[in-house]
């Protein structure tokens, strides 16, 4: 018999294990969408300076024979159709790797993502500019 505690630690860990709850909302989708045969749901988040707890930077990883004869290009927009919902509002950015099984069992690497680099293009532009950024600067 598990005692509050125990119960308690053992329900954190899975949902450690299984990710928030938009984590979980896409590998559903991802599922449901594609019937992958490899699927990865990776929370970037923390890298990515958001707040403590914010599910707003994903990668996947998605082998599915639903790729077979599709473009790179055509493979993303059918993950992107799948997590429409998401990628309207809390999802900020989406990495995708889309894979046939016969691709997969051949080269199961995923490459690396860049780091980020943090703030936005806009704020890069602005201190790349040496001011604001909205105001021309005098010459």
């Amino acid at each position: 018999m598990q005692g509050p505690l125990l119960t308690a630690t053992v329900r954190g860990l899975r949902a450690m294990a299984d990710g928030g709850p938009l984590a979980r909302a896409i590998r559903a989708k991802l599922d449901a969408a594609l019937q992958p045969t490899h699927l990865q749901v990776l929370d970037e988040s923390p890298r990515h300076g958001g707040p403590p707890g914010a599910e707003t930077h994903f990668a996947v990883v998605v082998v599915s024979g639903h790729f077979s004869g599709l473009s790179p290009l055509q493979r993303h927009r059918l993950v992107h159709a799948a997590l429409r919902t998401e990628l309207a509002g809390p999802l900020h950015a989406l990495a995708i790797v889309a894979r046939t099984p016969q691709q997969w069992e051949s080269d199961p690497h995923v490459p690396p993502r860049p780091p980020c680099l943090g703030g936005s293009k806009h704020e890069r532009h602005r201190d790349a500019a040496g001011g604001d950024g909205d105001v021309p600067r005098n010459q």
